[in-house]
């Protein structure tokens, strides 16, 4: 099955890395960042205003907050940052690597929130997967991960997918919700045949993961239960990051892109590249974003 809607560019601009879109209900909201500028982008759908929120350190992803704001895992760790106040409070830093920064994560049902590194110049095997608990202390799940990608939990939070993009697999682990653990690693998607890269990943109410391609030019749905892929929809841009749902229905696909390292007559034949999309109506619902309950 085919989308039926096709993607449209949200806003002008354009990000160098753009990744992590996370929908903020509440507002009416998309947020998403832009990991080289340091920016955290939000575009309310009702009043079409874009803001942008420099964090002062490269941002690899950003949570809602149950206590309001947001929480992030920057180039120096786990941060509480607040747009309206203008503020950044680090919490904690598990690593202490100048040559790592965090890439990207997301929260699980119970409020935790999982993120994690990757080498600043894509090293193999130099990163990890970590959770922060909602005391704010932190464990680390997976070493010798190169660069740590897409998470996301089925309905009843007993298993958790993960992509380690370089593998091109996107893993499947049996999920402790009480302990916030992981457990029996396996390979639920084999995209080493695929064109591009696993890169960010979400799930929609059906339990099927959506994943963006890296080099792929294109977005896809799969059955994480078969390794199936369902459909797909090709975008303007070769380097596609990541997506989520959004819209009063939760049924827009957003979908985060970027221009980095492209030679410039390259972006002459891609000029939407790190462009925010949106493909509204989809066909599919998403879930709504889990948010930070520390």
């Amino acid at each position: 099955m085919d989308l039926q809607s096709k993607p449209e560019v949200v806003t002008d601009h354009k990000c160098i890395l753009g990744e992590g879109p996370v929908w903020d209900a509440d507002t009416q909201t998309i947020m998403w960042i832009d990991i080289v500028e340091k920016l955290i982008h939000q575009y309310n759908i009702n009043d079409k205003r874009l803001q942008s929120f420099d964090v002062g350190e490269m941002v690899g992803c950003i949570v809602l907050r149950e206590k309001g704001g947001l929480v992030a895992a920057l180039k120096k760790g786990f941060a509480f940052v607040d747009i309206e106040k203008n503020t950044v409070k680090h919490i904690i830093d598990p690593e202490h690597d100048p040559a790592n920064r965090f890439n990207d994560g997301k929260c699980d049902a119970a409020g935790r929130f999982w993120a994690g590194t990757m080498s600043l110049n894509e090293e193999e095997g130099k990163g990890n997967l970590y959770v922060m608990q909602t005391d704010l202390s932190v464990k680390k799940e997976i070493e010798n991960v190169s660069i740590s990608n897409g998470v996301a939990w089925n309905a009843d939070s007993t298993v958790m997918y993960y992509i380690n993009t370089p593998t091109n697999y996107v893993f499947a682990f049996d999920y402790d919700i009480e302990h916030g653990s992981i457990s029996n690693q396996r390979v639920a998607i084999d995209l080493t045949h695929e064109k591009g890269y696993a890169d960010g990943m979400t799930i929609d109410e059906e339990g099927m993961v959506w994943i963006a391609f890296f080099g792929g030019w294109r977005v896809a749905r799969y059955d994480p239960s078969t390794g199936k892929l369902l459909t797909q929809v090709e975008l303007p841009v070769e380097n596609v990051t990541c997506c989520t749902f959004g819209g009063l229905q939760l049924n827009d696909l957003y979908i985060t892109t970027a221009s980095k390292d492209m030679p410039e007559e390259i972006l002459m034949k891609q000029p939407l590249a790190g462009s925010l999309f949106v493909i509204k109506d989809c066909g599919f619902k998403g879930l709504p974003a889990q948010k930070f309950k520390g």
